[in-house]
């Protein structure tokens, strides 16, 4: 699953990203990519699930095409 995440321009962002979808499941494969405000995420939570994740880390999300 992808999504846009207009607000994350740095590390710190990227690290809390991923920080807070690996403390909802430890087994996800997530990257984060600032050129194009994308995170792309696999692993066992629904799309619905990581977008309140994001949102809840302070990250405005949408799924992205």
């Amino acid at each position: 699953m992808k999504f846009t995440v207009p607000d994350m321009s740095c590390g710190h962002c990227t690290s809390a990203i991923e920080k807070a979808i690996k403390a909802a499941d430890a087994g996800a494969d997530v990257h984060c990519d600032l050129g194009t405000h994308t995170v792309s995420v696999a692993g066992s939570l629904s799309a619905n699930q990581l977008g309140d994740i994001l949102r809840a880390a302070g990250y405005d999300n949408s799924p992205a095409a």
